[in-house]
């Protein structure tokens, strides 16, 4: 029974892969509709045929990529625990010590070492994908060390969680999701202070912006939106990517208005200023809080599914997974495995409110900027930078787009610019 579990487990990660290989390079349909053709938003009016064609290629390999490592996951954690393994690492974290305050850090380890094992050819195909197409200039040290960090970070984190869900469904079995859900309020809450000030600043070199008169711009922006912001923070990326960014994240004292150096050295003042409004669009409409209160309330929601499907899981399959009880830290694979399947069938509705977050940003930015070109051009010259392709298939759109596509965004402004153009 078990061998037969693994084989159609295996089985059925291949025919998806199949599905989504045969969707991205066969089915899908990227070509811009009729009326969009010639438009600022057509990518042949601003990126020449190999750029074109780059852009597809990367596109489809980096999306069927995407949409096999989050199954892959489960994949692994379903194996691990149908084979043993979670048993085993069990075994050799009571074998390696008396102490019992050590063997779950121990357990943890050895399951963290191995999905790192298992991830890694996935992690580096896309790192390699990315320097083939010349998105990526980090060298594989550099790449390394990133990896690294992830790993030790992650590891790190669920040092914290683990040990405290486990102690709360001996506690409570029936109620450990709502107690661990209240516990992770001011812990999520933590971390997100502790994003740009502690966590960020391990990957990269954070500074005030070196260039004081287009700080200066930036700043009166701010007091115009009435941001009491007194920096701009610029990081150095360009020694990782050729790709372009800007961000707002962290909250109360340590939030930050982050630029990629690229894109000060590839785009000019009045394209940096729109995406900096943009960003200041965020902060006024307080998108950061409600991103933290719908996080707070799907986790919420997230736990008690997490907590019922597991214990269904373990009711009917407690044999083949190894696992009689779940207050057995053998059991983690499953906790990994189910709550890995909530965040991907709740991304959809997590990507969607985000691209109306990011669609209200782009049209704060544009009223207040009032440069529709600027704004075009610095989309066109996103897109460029990244290869992104410009109309993307549906599923890639509502699994993978946290923002609106170039299409939707650059087709706002033109039909801002039109309405705006006698005025």
């Amino acid at each position: 029974m078990v061998r037969k579990m693994g084989v159609y487990a295996v089985l059925a990660f291949c025919l998806y892969g199949l599905f989504f290989y045969w969707y991205l390079f066969h089915f899908a349909n990227t070509t811009l509709p009729f009326e969009y053709q010639g438009s600022k938003a057509d990518p042949s009016t601003f990126l020449n045929g190999r750029e074109l064609s780059l852009s597809e290629e990367y596109s489809k390999v980096r999306n069927l990529l995407f949409f096999l490592s989050t199954p892959f996951e489960w994949l692994f954690y379903f194996l691990i625990l149908l084979f043993g393994f979670s048993k085993a690492f069990k075994r050799w974290a009571d074998s390696s010590t008396k102490y019992k305050v050590l063997q779950m850090p121990i357990y943890l380890i050895w399951l963290s070492f191995f999905a790192f094992v298992a991830t890694f050819p996935l992690n580096y195909i896309n790192y390699s994908l990315s320097k083939t197409y010349h998105i990526s200039t980090q060298s594989f040290p550099s790449w390394m060390k990133d990896e690294l960090i992830d790993f030790w970070i992650s590891y790190g984190t669920w040092l914290i969680i683990v040990p405290v869900l486990y102690w709360l469904m001996k506690k409570s079995k029936k109620r450990w999701w709502l107690y661990g859900w209240m516990l992770s309020v001011p812990f999520t809450l933590f971390m997100m202070f502790l994003q740009p000030v502690v966590i960020d600043p391990l990957y990269n070199d954070f500074y005030p912006l070196k260039n004081q008169e287009l700080e200066t711009k930036i700043l009166a922006l701010a007091d115009k939106a009435d941001i009491p912001a007194k920096h701009v923070f610029e990081v150095n990326m360009a020694d990782k990517t050729n790709a372009m960014n800007a961000y707002v994240n962290g909250i109360g004292s340590s939030a930050r208005i982050v630029l990629w150096d690229t894109t000060l050295n590839r785009l000019n003042d009045n394209q940096i200023l729109f995406i900096m409004a943009h960003e200041m669009g965020h902060y006024v409409e307080k998108h950061i809080y409600f991103g933290i209160a719908g996080y707070l309330l799907l986790s919420l929601f997230g736990l008690y599914l997490t907590h019922r499907l597991m214990n269904w899981a373990i009711k009917h399959w407690g044999k083949e997974l190894k696992i009689t009880d779940i207050r057995d830290i053998r059991s983690l694979p499953l906790f990994f495995m189910i709550l890995s399947m909530l965040l991907f069938v709740s991304s959809p509705l997590s990507n969607l409110v985000s691209r109306y977050e990011e669609t209200r940003a782009d049209r704060y930015a544009i009223e207040m900027t009032k440069n529709p070109e600027a704004a075009i051009t610095s989309f066109q010259e996103l897109s460029r930078s990244g290869l992104s392709q410009v109309n993307p298939p549906l599923l890639v759109k509502i699994f993978r787009y946290t923002h609106p596509s170039m299409l939707d965004r650059i087709s706002m402004l033109e039909e801002y610019e039109i309405k705006h153009r006698h005025k």
